[in-house]
């Protein structure tokens, strides 16, 4: 089951989030669910333009052209640019792509940033989050939305990106009430059970896109009150994917 997938399954009705929009390729299915309503972050630039021109007139769906974070202004978004081609699937305000080389360059664009908690949300019911190392900031700016509205979350969380992000991002949320998980050849597994040693190992190098097999970089989040129900959920539609 991929991230369309879970949310797909655990759909209610409301808000979904999609942070780190790149070009649409979650926003415009998480917006085909129905009663629906996306609200989509994306910061860089030329990503936001092709993310615009893909939801058109989509009338469920508010795009915003900003990082998010745990504080309100300005930030540094850096993009890698790797033998003259942009890698804007890299592109992060938690780090920088300075040291990697000759063949790396780096784009810098200043974006403005906003704290999730800002928008007031109140029928926030499911969250794809992909920031690129600050997973944790983009959280802790959300901390009353999370806490008010207990939404399924979907985050990629990559050592490559955050060293210690696999570790910080789901201890904060289990603070906040969240168990964490992720799915492995259609068996879902409690974060307890992942091994970083065997099962993300990358090189942070732009340049560099060998990576373990497994790579698991997917995590997913559920409100603990809900959380057997929802899992049992997820177990079976899997068990029904597989057939």
């Amino acid at each position: 089951m991929d991230e369309i997938g879970f949310h797909r399954c655990l759909h209610r009705p409301g808000t979904l989030l999609d942070i780190g929009a790149h070009d649409g390729g979650f926003t415009l299915p998480l917006a085909a669910l129905p009663a629906s309503r996306v609200l989509a972050f994306e910061p860089l630039p030329a990503s936001f333009a092709r993310l615009r021109a893909a939801v058109g007139e989509a009338a469920n769906v508010t795009l915003r052209q900003e990082a998010l974070g745990d504080a309100t202004g300005t930030v540094v978004l850096s993009v890698p640019v790797v033998d003259g081609l942009a890698n804007e699937q890299w592109a992060s305000i938690a780090k920088t792509y300075a040291g990697h080389g000759p063949r790396v360059a780096e784009q810098r664009f200043a974006v403005p940033l906003r704290r999730l908690d800002e928008f007031a949300l109140t029928d926030l019911t499911g969250v794809k989050l992909d920031a690129e190392g600050a997973e944790y900031e983009v959280l802790r700016g959300g901390r009353e939305t999370l806490l008010r509205c207990r939404p399924v979350l979907s985050i990629e969380i990559e050592e490559r990106h955050r060293p210690g992000a696999t570790w910080a991002v789901p201890a904060w949320l289990d603070a906040l009430g969240y168990d964490g998980f992720f799915e492995h050849w259609g068996e879902w597994r409690p974060m307890a059970g992942f091994d970083r040693s065997t099962m993300q190992v990358a090189s942070p190098d732009p340049t560099d896109f060998r990576a373990s097999d497994p790579y698991i970089f997917v995590f997913y989040f559920l409100p603990r009150e809900h959380a057997a129900a929802m899992l049992a959920s997820l177990r079976t539609a899997a068990t029904t994917t597989r057939r």
